[in-house]
Formats: structure tokens, sequence, C-alpha cells
């Protein structure tokens, strides 16, 4: 069904709710098979496919109309799983790229960019996602598609976007034979001060990138 549909009367809601919460388990599921590193030569690759199917079920929340809970008040999920574990795996399998650079607000001037991790990132993303979908298990819909909406907008939507970048970037210089350069700069464990900032990638030429992630450039 096309997106230009969402808004139709005769659409059942339910079926838009089994689809979004389909794609995002199918997300949760693959995010999670990939830190285990069983193919650690198609992390890069894998992630890449999985966040950008991810933001197709973004953005159908985002041209969505505004989706209102049932309850006035959030009922309480209890204590959200730890996702520490998972982090410091995809961390190990993308040390190489896992720092990148990124702008928060590209509508804000002057923003100097500043340094984040692929690993945090899908992490975050993926905390915002499993509170969602616990309210979609216990049966309330409506408070899971409002929830995947509203974090969308104020957080996993961009985090993913910023990540997609991220992969995109080290996909196109390996397969594009286009080393990175060597960068001195900041990592994301140091403060941030007025001066522009950049990230700490270290050497990360090619040749390093295509051996540890099993990527190869375009001949």
């Amino acid at each position: 069904m096309s997106d230009a549909t969402l808004h139709a009367t005769e659409q059942n809601p339910d079926d838009f709710a089994v689809q979004i919460a389909d794609q995002i388990e199918s997300f949760l599921v693959a995010v999670t098979e990939v830190a285990k590193g069983d193919e650690p030569g198609s992390t890069v690759p894998f992630l890449l496919l999985e966040v950008s199917q991810l933001l197709l079920a973004g953005g159908r929340l985002g041209a969505h109309e505004d989706i209102v809970p049932e309850e006035r008040y959030e009922p309480d999920l209890g204590p959200e799983p730890d996702v520490d574990e998972l982090r410091e795996h995809l961390a190990r399998l993308l040390e190489p790229v896992d720092v990148y650079s990124e702008v928060f607000d590209p509508y804000e001037p002057r923003k100097a960019p500043v340094p984040a991790r692929i690993s945090d990132d899908l992490a975050d993303v993926i905390t915002d996602l499993r509170h969602g979908m616990a309210h979609y298990r216990a049966g309330r819909t409506a408070e899971a598609l409002w929830w995947w909406q509203f974090s969308y907008f104020s957080n996993w939507g961009s985090t993913a976007s910023a990540t997609l970048r991220a992969l995109h970037s080290v996909l196109a210089h390996v397969r594009l034979n286009q080393p990175l350069e060597e960068l001195d700069g900041l990592d994301t464990d140091q403060g941030v001060g007025d001066d522009t900032l950049e990230f700490e990638a270290g050497k990360v030429m090619q040749q390093e990138i295509g051996d540890q992630l099993g990527l190869r450039p375009a001949t």
C-alpha cells in the first residue's frame, strides 16, 4: 500500500500498526544478530540495509497524522532492557570506523560538527524502539504508535539518519577506492569546546577498513 493512502478513511489502522511493528521488530532482531559477530565481514553492509529499511518505517510514521494515545499518562513499563552488551559488541565490530562526525541540526547556522559513534547511535535507537514494542506487545497499539512517532521526531529519526550517512560513507570510501584521510581531533569521550570540533578517526586507510570489515573496493 502506498504511503500516499495513509490518511484514507477506509484504511484499517490495525494494518498500519502491524506493518510498522513488523518493520521495527525486523530491525531489532537483525541488529541483535549482527552484533553477535558471526559474520563480521558483512557488518557494515547489513547495518546499512537495516537502518535504511527502518527509516522507511520512520518516514511513514512522520507522514502520518498525529497519533494520540488512548491514555492520558503513559503506563509504567518498568526498567528499560540493558543495551550495554549490544553496544560493546557493535563497537568492537566497527572499531576502525565507529567514530564519525555529525552536525545535529543543519538548519542551525554556524554549528560545528560533533563526534558520534555508530555503536552508541544504534543502541540509542534500539532503546527507543524497544520501549514502543513493549507497549505493542502488551496490546496498547495506539500507545506504541504514539511513542514510535514521537521518538522518531525527537530522537531516533535523526540518530538513525546520521548513522545511515556514516555507514554509507564507509562503503562509498571503500567501493570507490577513496582512502579516508588521517584526521586529528577529539574523540567522543572528550569535552566540546568553542573551537571547531573534529572527530578522531585515526589513520584509517582503505586497506585497513577492507581487511577488518571484509569489504573490497570496486575494480
